[in-house]
């Protein structure tokens, strides 16, 4: 699959609609490896990875992208985010069985979803998804019909191995007529999960819209980056007080922290503890957590 591990815009010369095509597989394959999920997991947590990079190609800012679908029954949080760099990670929590042909709304039982934008300057803000399609696809095509009242039709599917998304939606200007986007929805929606997970973007595009005016952008890599540190994992232990913290390094010696992305673990001793709290006591307004 030539186009694995790239994002790729659409322009249609004539017409305000967009396009953009994303084909994962090393990417996809890293943010799964240190998590044994099941089939089902791996599966939707492909898609939720191929709309979490689609989405972000919005992104005019340096920040990041979440989407973010949590459960009341056996799966109780799926989320996948993209940053302007296209760094890609992902991560599941479930329990018990999982049938492996559950569908993405019946993973979530009572479930909800949002997207949030997560500039590095500036306000962050969240949208709520209403759950009321059976695929991550129309969920999030009802979101954008609703809350942004744009037209819009996604694609996503994924398998053991590889991770693709399509997405098609109206630009907010004067010139493209409701003919237009029925033509060109219709024509997009005749696309078969295995081509978009098999054929290479011209080929698809060509199959697609061979009587239109389309053409693609140069292509951008999609990797796989977690920005875990171990001064970011020493922040989270601020939440707790020195007490509960010597108490664990009295019982195990150490304080271990491990990223739920990518599993590295990041260790804490009583001279970490020690400086940890000596540099908030000395800092201005060290006495909140930052």
């Amino acid at each position: 699959m030539s186009n694995s591990d790239q994002i790729q815009r659409v322009l249609f010369d004539e017409l305000d609609i967009r396009g953009v095509l994303v084909g994962l597989e090393d990417s996809y394959q890293k943010a799964l490896e240190k998590h044994n999920y099941p089939q089902v997991i791996r599966r939707v947590l492909g898609e939720m990875m191929a709309a979490a990079t689609v989405l972000s190609s919005n992104l005019k800012f340096k920040g990041r992208l979440i989407l973010q679908a949590q459960g009341e029954g056996n799966v109780s949080l799926l989320m996948a985010e993209c940053n302007d760099q296209h760094d890609l990670r992902a991560i599941a929590r479930y329990e018990g069985e999982l049938p492996d042909d559950a569908s993405f709304i019946e993973l979530l039982e009572k479930g909800r979803m949002a997207i949030t934008i997560d500039p590095d300057q500036g306000q962050r803000y969240q949208g709520v998804v209403p759950l009321e399609g059976e695929t991550l696809a129309a969920c999030l095509e009802g979101y954008f019909g609703q809350s942004e009242q744009l037209p819009t039709q996604m694609h996503f599917v994924a398998d053991d191995t590889h991770a693709a998304g399509f997405f098609l939606q109206v630009l907010p200007a004067d010139g493209t007529g409701e003919e237009d986007w029925t033509r060109i929805s219709h024509l997009a929606s005749t696309l078969k999960d295995e081509e978009l997970l098999t054929l290479d973007n011209n080929t698809l595009l060509y199959r697609l819209f061979h009587e239109e005016q389309c053409r693609l952008y140069e292509a951008d890599p999609v990797q796989f980056r977690c920005d875990c540190s171990r001064d970011r994992s020493l922040n989270t232990l601020k939440f707790m007080t020195k007490e509960e913290l010597q108490g664990i390094l009295d019982e195990q010696g150490n304080i271990d922290v491990a990223c739920q992305f990518c599993s590295e673990q990041y260790h804490f001793d009583q001279a970490d503890l020690e400086l940890m709290f000596s540099d908030t006591a000395s800092a201005p307004g060290s006495d909140s957590v930052h």
